[in-house]
């Protein structure tokens, strides 16, 4: 049962504690206490009168209730969990992010232990490991019926000791092997550049504290890189597992709202009042109107749907890739006695417009399934499917849209990528990740051309027929 809890491994503790979420932990201690009935107290301790006195061994009375307090938070959600005090310490030092480990955010899928991404620059990321890997042995240790607990501690351990995970992946007829050392994972919070001149590209690869102002040096950076102005933007929240709620709202804020400060950017509903707020845009210098796309995938989770909805709602941005993975609740995490610790999902977010992100993600408004380029694809092959938030046994539901949005509209399969003919590098010559990159590719291609029409547009309104000549000229 502990199993279909969600782990994030060698990060900070992506979209459990946030700043909503502490501020709902303070209602939550001092909110009313809501009693069970008597009978139901009383056949909770029946059964544990039964099997303390009948069950064939002698039980503590310790386990009985962790597994009773187990039962109870597994009927709720994959989420929702009760913390031994070494687990809980563990998620305490995962906040701090001081520890050795690999960097790949981990689920159970079909009861296999499944890679939902691995983090950029970590040493999971850099041996190649991918998303929907299926982790069957680590080092001598076979994953069948591990819990996901189990499966951090072999994986987590001091910098510089080696570990190697055993993969099957999708279309390997061989298991795939990989010896990775482990690091302290302090991942960097994006990166960002000119793609050519114009055209500027920033990748979150999470939500941390120092988002919001790594944000705002990126896009100064880009605006003094092109010093005739930025024509468009590439968002890239790709496999991008979430994070700190408020540093996406403080990303959205550079866009949303232009003078007024109603532009919404998230809302969150919970049975709690201290759970239903909303964030809205602050009044203040935004970025220029020049066109977004924001790329998200399987792996764009929580605080990057956040981010990558309240631009689409507002019709900030075009929104393009696959759908997002559905991760649309809040975590609030409350300390117990005795070193226990609660993680309890408290609220879920929506988007400007009420759509629910639970369950569901993120539509793109162009679907554009990456290809690899350097593999040539073969008839019929489907890409394999993305781990989302649904595919999780005990995923709780989100609500019923009153109004469906639109189906996307699929990119056209036949646009390719015209392969450019080598030549020897030039130290001065931009980085063009957008031959390797499909997905990049189309987002740039998208970009110029709204810039192109933008042009035609303004050059319609622009140049007037000119008048009809008078006076003594004459027609001949």
């Amino acid at each position: 049962m502990r199993n279909i809890i969600k782990v994030i491994l060698c990060i900070i503790f992506l979209s459990t504690v946030t700043a909503m979420g502490l501020h709902l932990y303070k209602k939550l201690r001092t909110g009313e206490t809501v009693t069970a009935s008597t009978d139901q107290i009383k056949l909770v301790k029946e059964v544990m009168d039964i099997v303390k006195k009948s069950y064939v061994e002698e039980v503590d009375n310790k386990k009985l209730v962790q597994g009773a307090i187990d039962g109870m938070l597994s009927k709720l959600d994959p989420h929702s969990a009760f913390m031994t005090p070494e687990p809980y310490k563990e998620m305490k030092v995962n906040m701090a992010g001081s520890f050795g480990g690999l960097g790949i955010e981990i689920n159970i899928k079909d009861g296999k232990l499944t890679v939902i991404s691995p983090i950029e620059d970590t040493p999971a990321w850099r041996a190649g490991l991918k998303p929907n890997d299926h982790i069957w042995k680590i080092d001598s240790t076979p994953t069948k019926d591990l819990s996901i607990q189990k499966a951090v501690s072999l994986m987590r351990g001091e910098k510089g000791t080696k570990v190697t995970i055993h993969v099957a992946r999708e279309g390997e007829k061989k298991s795939l092997t990989f010896p990775l050392i482990r690091d302290i994972i302090k991942t960097k919070s994006m990166k960002s550049r000119t793609l050519v001149p114009g055209y500027g590209y920033i990748r979150i690869i999470q939500f941390q504290e120092r988002t919001g102002e790594d944000f705002a040096n990126a896009l100064k950076n880009l605006h003094a890189e092109n010093p005739e102005g930025i024509k468009g933007l590439v968002l890239d929240l790709r496999n991008n597992p979430g994070g700190l709620v408020d540093s996406a709202v403080l990303v959205a804020d550079k866009f949303i709202g232009e003078g007024k400060d109603d532009g919404t950017i998230v809302s969150l509903k919970g049975r709690l009042q201290g759970a239903k707020m909303s964030y809205f845009a602050k009044v203040g210098e935004k970025e220029p109107h020049y066109p977004i796309v924001v790329l998200i995938n399987g792996g764009s989770a929580s605080a990057s749907e956040i981010l990558a909805g309240a631009l689409q709602d507002n019709g900030r941005a075009i929104v393009m890739g696959t759908q997002s993975y559905g991760k649309g609740s809040v975590q609030s995490v409350i300390p117990l006695r005795e070193g226990y610790g609660l993680k309890i999902t408290t609220a879920r977010y929506y988007t400007p417009k009420g759509r629910s992100i639970q369950a569901k993600g993120i539509t793109p408004d162009i679907i554009v399934a990456q290809q690899d380029l350097s593999k040539k694809a073969k008839p019929g092959e489907e890409p394999m499917p993305e781990l989302r938030e649904k595919d999780i046994q005990g995923h709780f539901k989100g609500e019923p849209e009153k109004t469906p949005p639109a189906p996307p509209v699929p990119a056209k399969p036949e646009i390719k990528i015209k392969k450019q003919e080598k030549k020897p590098a030039e130290k001065t010559a931009p980085i063009d990740e957008t031959a390797s990159d499909y997905q990049l590719a189309r987002s740039l291609e998208m970009l110029k051309g709204l810039d192109v029409f933008s042009t035609i547009n303004k050059g319609s309104t622009l140049k007037q027929p000119a008048p009809a000549a008078s006076g003594n000229s004459a027609t001949k």
